[in-house]
C-alpha cells in the first residue's frame, strides 16, 4: 500500500512537469505536442514507472493520474508502439473522472482525428468541460471554435467570453484574439483603446504576431487614445501578473 501511494504521488508530480511547457500550446496533434514539448527527464521517469507495471496497474484500478499518464505513453510511443487509439482510450477514462487535462487532450484528439474519428462537436464538448474547470488551453480553443463556427454555432460574443477568460490567465494567443475581436467589433462594439491594450499585452507576453495588428490599430487612434490604451495595458498586465502569483 505504501509503495502504491508513493507511485501515485510521483505520478501527480510528474504530470505537472509534463504539462508545464504544454500549458500554453495551441491545438495540434497530440503525439507531436507531447513528443516535442514535455520535460524529458520527467518523461523518462514516467516511462520507467509504466514499463515496470506500476502505472498500468494503477490505471486499471481507476487512478485518473495513472490513466492520464498511460495515455501520454501511448500517444508518444515511448516504450510501447505508438497508438493514438489506445491513448484516447486512457485519456477518456481519466476525462470521465473529471480530469481537466485529459478532457482537453481528448478534445484535441477529436479536433485532429487522432485515434478517434474527427468530430468538432465532441471536441467542443470536451473543451467546455475542461474550460469550465479553468483550463486556459481549453478556454482558448473553445473561443476559437466559437469564432470559426466549428463544432458549435458561430457566436462572436461567446468566443469573446472564452478568449477573455484565457487572456486574463495570461494566454498570449487569446490576448491577441481578444484584441482582434475588439478591433473588428466582433462580439462587442469596436473599441480601439481596448483592442490596442490587449494587443500590447500580447506583445509583452511574447506573441510577435500581435505587433503588426497593434500598429494597424494605432493608425486609427488619437494620441490621447494611445496614451489611454497604454495605461490600460499596464493595468491588465499587472493584474495578470498578480493573478499568476
Amino acid at each position: 500500500m505504501e509503495r502504491t501511494t508513493h507511485t501515485t504521488s510521483n505520478l501527480r508530480l510528474l504530470r505537472q512537469c509534463l504539462l508545464l511547457s504544454f500549458f500554453l500550446t495551441p491545438v495540434m496533434a497530440v503525439g507531436q505536442s507531447l513528443a516535442e514539448q514535455e520535460d524529458k527527464n520527467a518523461q523518462s521517469i514516467l516511462s520507467f514507472i509504466y514499463q515496470n507495471g506500476e502505472g498500468q496497474s494503477l490505471a486499471e484500478q481507476g487512478d485518473a493520474n495513472a490513466q492520464y499518464g498511460l495515455g501520454v505513453i501511448y500517444a508518444r510511443g515511448d516504450g510501447v508502439p505508438q497508438d493514438f487509439a489506445e491513448a484516447a482510450k486512457w485519456f477518456r477514462l481519466a476525462a470521465e473522472q473529471g480530469d481537466k487535462d485529459a478532457q482537453y487532450i481528448l478534445g484535441v484528439s477529436y479536433a485532429n482525428g487522432e485515434g478517434v474519428p474527427q468530430d468538432y462537436a465532441e471536441a467542443a464538448k470536451l473543451y467546455r468541460l475542461a474550460a469550465s474547470q479553468g483550463d486556459v488551453r481549453a478556454q482558448n480553443s473553445l473561443g476559437l471554435m466559437y469564432s470559426d463556427g466549428e463544432g458549435v454555432s458561430q457566436d462572436f460574443r461567446e468566443a469573446l467570453k472564452w478568449y477573455r477568460l484565457a487572456a486574463e490567465q495570461g494566454h498570449p494567443a487569446a490576448q491577441y484574439s481578444l484584441g482582434s475581436k475588439y478591433n473588428h467589433g466582433r462580439g462587442a462594439p469596436r473599441n480601439y483603446v481596448t483592442a490596442y491594450a490587449w494587443l500590447n499585452v500580447a506583445v509583452a507576453s511574447g506573441y510577435r504576431f500581435a505587433t503588426e495588428l497593434r500598429s494597424t490599430v494605432e493608425e486609427s487612434m488619437t494620441p490621447a487614445q494611445i496614451a489611454e490604451a497604454q495605461q490600460l495595458s499596464t493595468e491588465i498586465f499587472e493584474r495578470i501578473q498578480q493573478g499568476s502569483q
